[in-house]
């Protein structure tokens, strides 16, 4: 049985880093795939759009098998393939290949949040649940900020592909440490698909799904785009750019320790989480908004970018306690399946049209389109807490 600690949650947050190091070296190296492939921006965010298809269809079959089985062998098997998968991208000859290894990226990485949410629920303190899921969230924006470094830094000296060799590398050898440093807890047994009808009755967590749809589309096409757009528009190397994406990262992972603590001083559960995450969606708005004036300033435009990361990257944490607070514990692996369906969703729908957009009308164009999302989370995250504190 896993021991309720602060380190416990310390080796699942690594775990999460790990596996995130993993799937976001993909985003990190968007500009070497132009540069060697010859992929235009629309098809960087069809490139995205082929993870995050891998990623949603092996959702619900993950989570109803860490449900089913516990998370520690779900997670083992998941970190491993993750591993695989990044090196046949560092390998791939060609533009197919390449596609087809994103593909299995994406879906070695879809039991991340099922797996480790109900790793979280059963190794957090009492009372920090939410300040436990920022931690365990900050291991996403470490990881795909890490990744973001060590390709622009192995790049440098020698190229890209030697980059997606070493994170393979480390994340085969944190498989080794999360084997010997978490128990986990056991699931029922079996494996079933859940019963997606029964959650359907729950209004509030309903919501929560509608609001994922706008958490993805601005989380996975600003991770996507960032590189690209201090790239070519802001007049950055390759390098520099890295090390803006690298910064938007760590300002997210501020953002989440800094919302989870703020959930948790409210009084915690999902009224607070979903107060945090619609603050943190209507600076989200004013940020989006503001690169999509127009031509703006580098210095602005990057002070921008890291809002956004303390904003809308910064929001995954809190977004998950609400969720999680609304299913009983013995279904968190199927409801956070759901809410992250609904995330890839809107990161399988907006990265390609953000592309199209920036192709045909300029950046401009597509950070607008994003305010619109943005502003929509803040509205539906608003019926939310109307919602919860009704008690529907």
């Amino acid at each position: 049985m896993t021991t309720r600690s602060w380190r416990t949650v310390a080796v699942v947050a690594g775990w999460q880093a790990a596996v995130s190091l993993c799937y976001y070296a993909l985003f990190s190296a968007t500009t070497y795939f132009r540069g060697e492939f010859g992929l235009s921006r629309t098809l960087i965010g069809v490139l995205t759009a082929v993870a995050t298809l891998g990623y949603t269809l092996n959702l619900f079959p993950s989570g109803a098998a860490v449900d089913g089985f516990g998370e520690r062998r779900v997670m083992l098997v998941a970190v491993g393939v993750l591993a695989v998968s990044v090196a046949l991208i560092g390998l791939a000859p060609t533009p197919l290949v390449l596609f087809a290894a994103a593909f299995l990226l994406g879906v070695s990485y879809a039991p991340g949040m099922p797996a480790s949410n109900r790793a979280i629920l059963s190794s957090a303190p009492s009372g920090k649940e939410s300040s436990a899921m920022g931690l365990k969230q900050v291991g996403v924006t470490a990881g795909s900020g890490a990744a973001s470094l060590l390709v622009a830094g192995v790049a440098a000296v020698a190229t890209w592909r030697w980059g997606f060799g070493v994170i393979a590398v480390l994340a085969g050898g944190y498989a080794l440490v999360f084997a010997v440093g978490y128990e986990g807890t056991s699931g029922s047994g079996e494996w079933t698909l859940p019963d997606v009808q029964s959650f359907g009755q729950n209004r509030a967590y309903v919501l929560v799904v509608l609001a994922g749809l706008f958490v993805g589309a601005t989380i996975f096409t600003t991770v996507g785009y960032t590189l690209l757009y201090a790239d070519e528009l802001l007049g950055l190397s390759p390098v520099a750019a890295g090390i803006v994406l690298a910064a938007v990262q760590a300002a997210g992972s501020a953002g989440r320790l800094g919302a989870g603590s703020l959930a948790d001083r409210l009084g915690g559960g999902a009224r607070a989480a979903a107060t945090v995450t619609g603050g943190q969606a209507v600076v989200a708005t004013g940020a989006f908004t503001l690169l999509g004036v127009g031509a703006v300033p580098q210095s602005v435009a990057l002070a921008a970018l890291l809002v956004l990361g303390v904003s809308i990257l910064g929001s995954t944490g809190v977004y998950y306690s609400c969720l999680t607070a609304l299913v009983p514990r013995n279904e968190v692996g199927a409801a956070s399946a759901g809410g992250q369906t609904a995330i890839n969703v809107g990161g399988l729908l907006f990265p390609p049209a953000f592309g199209y957009l920036a192709d045909t009308a300029g950046y401009a164009a597509g950070w607008l389109l994003l305010a619109g999302c943005a502003g929509l989370l803040v509205i539906v995250l608003a019926a939310v807490r109307r919602s919860v504190g009704r008690g529907v």
